[in-house]
């Protein structure tokens, strides 16, 4: 699961890369295109002008002259396209001056003699017209020089530009909203449109206007799309639904591994459940069993009846007690069992009434009292909290106190007595139930799971102390379900100390 996710991501990721850079170079291949094509317009429409201006200024009139006019626009314009791509030198057509200056030439070098007069005399305006035309044609290229002395604002129609840019654009398949300015070759603005605004100037095309002036006198125009990202992205909008099934295919594989990760821990707690449930229920059981076969082994009757009443009597009440006592035990183990189950089913019944906490710790801390002399050690009680009285449910909050001290004993060090603190006090509005002994304590990386179900500190396979690992996840939930809270400070080696904080009645 894991190479195939990885292996569609991967796919996904290089197949959008490559559609973005297809997308992004045709583009930039398409403007710079219409940009050249914006630059090109702009000399054709100088250099037309230009013409006008000198035939106006040598008083071509009348449709006598049309022909010539025309002829000599077309071959300024094709010099002038010639010349600024040499990619392809093609030799002009010869125009019908030239024509005409070839045939006059010709005819004028065989001799006057052989004409008439009446092909003499058209021959010389037709010569007359060529030298015309070729003395307006030696005016404009001198104008032409001389245009590039004139400011900017005089060569390009500023308001006319937007609409040519747009044209070029358009012929090119791009249909984006754009801004513009012109600058000099000092980078001084000469013109701009509205909010033109460069963000990221690798994103900025700019042609040269005029390549033909002199190097200080060179404009550039520059061009930006603000709506070129989302261009893109509409681009590769198609593969949106792969990309969220993809993504769709992670939180599914995610929880999967959550789920399997989760059951393998559950399944090893409850392996390690079923392991410390059999060896405790079968030393309860095995007590009853020892006990009911020495009550029907007849030696021993008999051997009671002839030892007399009192010691027959003392014998029974021996196996007698020992059969209450494993009893309790078994039926203590079960109800614990059967207390977690129904917790865990939401069907617990907490019967909630007003106590003294104080009160509660004191009754506690009398029955450990015995034990904990039995194990040479010593209890101290603090009951420092003057605002004691909360709201607990007296049998579940007893059973919590228990629980902790019972786990002071069980896990105390052997070598060293047993020092079992127990102490209230007022922490804000709050009273604060603290249990502490310097017993073997809890390593730091066992210590987060202790309240888990079923979870018991791994101490190999000895069970010199027992338990299910149901104890303390039953005292954190009663103590939720009493609107508190629990933590536990321990150290390894120096002891264990487990803080309970509820809320009391003022």
């Amino acid at each position: 699961m894991i190479f195939a996710f990885v292996g569609l991501l991967y796919l996904q990721v290089d197949y959008i890369h490559e559609i973005v850079t297809n997308q992004n170079e045709q583009f930039e291949d398409a403007v710079k295109r219409s940009l050249f094509q914006v630059s090109h317009s702009l000399e054709l429409d100088e250099t037309s002008q230009v013409l006008k201006d000198q035939i106006v200024r040598f008083g071509k009139r009348g449709n006598r002259n049309n022909t010539s006019i025309d002829n000599i626009i077309v071959r300024s314009q094709r010099q002038l396209t010639l010349k600024g791509s040499n990619k392809f030198p093609v030799q002009p057509d010869l125009s019908i001056d030239d024509t005409i200056s070839i045939q006059f030439n010709a005819i004028r070098g065989a001799g006057k003699s052989s004409l008439n007069s009446q092909t003499q005399s058209m021959q010389e305006s037709l010569y007359e017209r060529y030298y015309n035309s070729e003395n307006l044609l030696s005016e404009v290229l001198r104008q032409m020089t001389k245009t590039d002395e004139r400011p900017i604002e005089e060569r390009i129609e500023f308001k006319q530009l937007k609409t040519q840019i747009e044209t070029a654009l358009a012929s090119n398949n791009i249909a984006l909203p754009f801004q513009y300015e012109i600058i000099d070759n000092n980078r001084d603005v000469a013109y701009k449109s509205l909010d033109f605004e460069i963000i990221d100037p690798k994103k900025v095309f700019s042609q040269i206007l005029f390549p033909n002036d002199p190097a200080s006198k060179l404009y550039t125009l520059r061009v930006i799309f603000p709506m070129k990202n989302q261009m893109m992205l509409n681009s590769i909008r198609f593969i949106i639904p792969s990309i969220a099934f993809s993504a769709l295919l992670l939180v599914v594989f995610t929880i999967t591994l959550y789920i399997i990760l989760k059951q393998k821990h559950i399944s090893e707690m409850k392996k390690d459940f079923v392991s410390n449930m059999t060896h405790e229920l079968k030393t309860p059981v095995t007590g009853i069993s020892i006990a009911g076969q020495m009550l029907s082994d007849e030696n021993l009757i008999t051997t009671l009846e002839q030892s007399g009443s009192l010691s027959k009597s003392a014998s029974f009440n021996k196996i007698t007690r020992t059969i209450i006592d494993e009893t309790k035990r078994l039926l203590f183990l079960i109800d614990k069992v059967l207390q977690m189950s129904l917790m865990e089913d939401g069907h617990s019944i907490m019967k909630i009434k007003k106590l003294d906490a104080n009160d509660l710790l004191l009754n506690v801390a009398q029955i450990f009292d015995i034990q904990v002399e039995k194990c040479g050690g010593s209890l101290e009680l603090e009951l420092e909290a003057v605002e004691s009285m909360v709201y607990v449910d007296e049998m579940h909050f007893t059973n919590v106190l228990f629980n902790l001290m019972e786990n002071a004993v069980k896990y105390r060090n052997q070598d060293v007595p047993l020092l079992l603190v127990a102490r209230t006090e007022n922490i804000d509005d709050k009273i604060c139930i603290s249990i502490r002994d310097n017993g073997m304590g809890i390593k730091k990386d066992n210590l987060r799971k202790i309240f888990d179900r079923f979870y018991r500190v791994h101490t190999g396979n000895v069970h010199d102390v027992k338990g299910f690992g149901l104890g303390l996840a039953y005292v954190k939930k009663i103590v939720e379900e009493l609107n508190g809270t629990i933590k536990a400070e321990s150290e390894f080696n120096v002891g264990t100390k487990f803080i309970i904080y509820l809320p009391y009645i003022q």
